[in-house]
């Protein structure tokens, strides 16, 4: 996850420098400046837990640290979440046309709720019923 933000964000930054970034308008634009803003703070926050292991180790606070870094985790997977869908929706967008953005945003977002929310549901409800039958 840390390493795949990372490299996201070196792109978004990267992106700023190429000649076709004249090219977009004021909505890209503004995508592209809420992106990176997203990509620090997913990058901040799964480094986090990194920087209070180091700073908690030996002190007897494992319990705590792992319930706080779990929480940051699921915020930073919430952020990435968006970042990602918010870069295939500016890549569509620019490369194709404005409508094929807003239906990459649309099936990104039922992907996104489908793969992250859905499906451990499911995979629950389908272990619990197992474990009845076993």
């Amino acid at each position: 996850m840390q390493t795949g933000t990372q490299i996201l964000t070196g792109f978004l930054l990267a992106v700023a420098f190429q000649p076709r970034f004249t090219d977009m308008d004021e909505v890209q634009r503004d995508l592209y400046v809420v992106l990176v803003a997203l990509a620090a703070v997913a990058t901040i926050l799964a480094l986090t837990p990194v920087g209070m292991h180091r700073a908690l180790f030996g002190r007897q606070r494992k319990p705590e640290l792992v319930r706080v870094a779990s929480r940051i985790v699921k915020i930073d997977l919430v952020v990435i979440g968006a970042l990602t869908i918010g870069v295939t929706t500016l890549i569509i967008d620019f490369t194709v046309h404005r409508t094929a953005g807003i239906i990459a945003l649309i099936a990104a977002v039922v992907g996104v709720l489908g793969l992250w929310i859905a499906l451990p549901r499911i995979v629950r409800r389908v272990l619990g019923a197992h474990k009845i039958e076993s």
